[in-house]
């Protein structure tokens, strides 16, 4: 097969399926807790603040926090909480 310089090639990246916000925050739970920072108030620092800075980059957390709005995340913590009761 030859390939000519005017073809475009085709690149198909494999992605995993989104994770959702649930996933996510246990993830970031996990990460701050395994490098021995409270893990509740770092995720209210940075929901509060917006600051990634309070999250961890342990197991790609910061980047993976950051790929959902902070008005989601507290749509799902206060829909679990309010699940609860």
């Amino acid at each position: 097969m030859s390939i000519e310089l005017d073809d475009t090639m085709y690149f198909q990246h494999a992605s995993k399926e989104a994770e959702s916000p649930q996933e996510i925050l246990q993830t970031v739970y996990q990460a701050l807790l395994a490098k021995g920072y409270n893990p509740i108030n770092q995720i209210v620092g940075y929901l509060i603040s917006g600051d990634p800075a309070y999250i961890t980059s342990h197991l790609n957390a910061r980047n993976l926090i950051r790929k959902i709005e902070r008005d989601e995340l507290m749509e799902e913590l206060v829909t679990s909480y309010l699940k609860k009761e």
